[in-house]
């Protein structure tokens, strides 16, 4: 289907800019398609390659996504704002993730378009609350984040800023680092890797000590880093239940399973 389309793409995006866009929709959900077959057969094998092939689909996806925008927009160019979770934006490199052959689109983007086109902005926090699940597929519900561990990023920013918040810039003339200067200058000097808290959709409390922060060079893995020293978990939309017989179900609604 993908390479059918291909072939006749000048005959789809000859007319205007909407029929332009809708060729490009038929493209994107075969592209889709075929990522998301390669997808499920490398999950039954293990390893890291879906992880790979995952985040090598968002940097496809956001370069077709400029590649289009900049042909409609010839004077200025596209520009984008991407929004994910920091083991996706922040550099793979910088993190112990580089040591498993993992790569993300922080990475390939600054590889791509450079690093002086890209501003890569991380986030933390010390405590609070949080909205997530404890397994995959189980329902989400407000959960207490504990004090970050000892030594990790998250403690000492919190530490040395007395529980405020706070923005660290680390590139450009504007990069500033307050009073925790002298840490950053000693992560830049020694290359040390300090542990940065990661809570994604699962997230159980009680156990991330063992496995929920990502060891990080925090001034290369980001441009800027927002610490929000005490977070307060989402008030998630109501969402009403899906009716098996509900004749107008939404486009995206699973069928054939």
């Amino acid at each position: 289907m993908l390479i059918e389309l291909k072939s006749k793409a000048n005959q789809y995006t000859s007319d205007g800019v909407g029929r332009r866009e809708a060729y490009f929709n038929a493209e994107q959900n075969a592209v889709v398609a075929k990522n998301a077959e390669l997808y499920y057969r490398k999950m039954i094998q293990g390893g890291t390659a879906t992880w790979n092939i995952r985040d090598s689909h968002m940097m496809d996806t956001l370069k077709r996504l400029m590649e289009f925008y900049d042909k409609e927009d010839n004077d200025n160019g596209a520009k984008s704002i991407v929004w994910a979770h920091n083991t996706h934006i922040g550099d793979a490199r910088q993190t112990d993730m580089a040591d498993n052959n993992m790569i993300n689109i922080g990475q390939l983007v600054r590889e791509h378009a450079s690093e002086k086109k890209v501003v890569l902005v991380g986030f933390g926090t010390y405590k609070g609350t949080v909205i997530a699940a404890k397994e995959w597929g189980e329902k989400m519900q407000m959960m207490y984040v504990p004090p970050a561990v000892e030594e990790s990023w998250d403690s000492l920013l919190h530490e040395q800023n007395n529980g405020r918040n706070s923005l660290l810039m680390f590139r450009g003339d504007n990069a500033k680092t307050d009073n925790i200067e002298r840490l950053l200058n000693e992560e830049i000097r020694s290359k040390r890797k300090r542990g940065q808290r990661a809570i994604g959709v699962v997230y159980n409390p009680a156990y991330e000590r063992y496995g929920n922060y990502v060891p990080t060079l925090l001034t290369k893995r980001y441009d800027a880093f927002l610490h929000i020293d005490n977070t307060h978990a989402l008030y998630p939309l109501h969402m009403p239940e899906i009716k098996e017989d509900d004749k107008d179900l939404p486009e995206t609604f699973p069928t054939g399973l």
